[in-house]
């Protein structure tokens, strides 16, 4: 079993920026295509970002491209998500989630995500 654990979240004025991490335990992560997902008040949770274990691939939703950021640290077993210009709309619970069956190719559906993580709260405040 893996457990993930983001942190970096909080409140922040639009334009601001944050990073996040997810950070993985009971296994190693480094073979897995990890993503990040965000949930807002009132609708279904979507997706934000993906990599692939070699981080040669990523992936992006066309409302973060240019402004986030996804990466990945195998030795320490660590995801982040750079978010830079903010914006109210990015408001959500942010989900860290690991995919166990691929790692080179990066998927956007959540389906393909066996082990997610409790969330983050992003707030951005305008």
């Amino acid at each position: 079993q893996v457990q993930l654990v983001e942190s970096g979240g909080g409140l922040v004025q639009a334009g601001g920026s944050l990073r996040l991490s997810c950070t993985a335990s009971g296994r190693s992560i480094s073979t897995y295509v990890m993503g990040w997902f965000r949930q807002a008040p009132g609708k279904e949770r979507e997706f934000v970002a993906a990599i692939n274990w070699s981080s040669s691939r990523t992936s992006y939703d066309d409302s973060v491209k240019g402004r986030f950021t996804i990466s990945r640290d195998n030795a320490e077993n660590t995801v982040y998500l750079q978010m830079n210009s903010l914006k109210s709309e990015d408001t959500a619970v942010y989900y860290c989630a690991a995919d166990p069956n691929h790692t080179m190719v990066v998927l956007t559906t959540s389906l393909y995500y066996d082990y997610w993580g409790r969330g983050t709260q992003v707030t951005v405040s305008s």
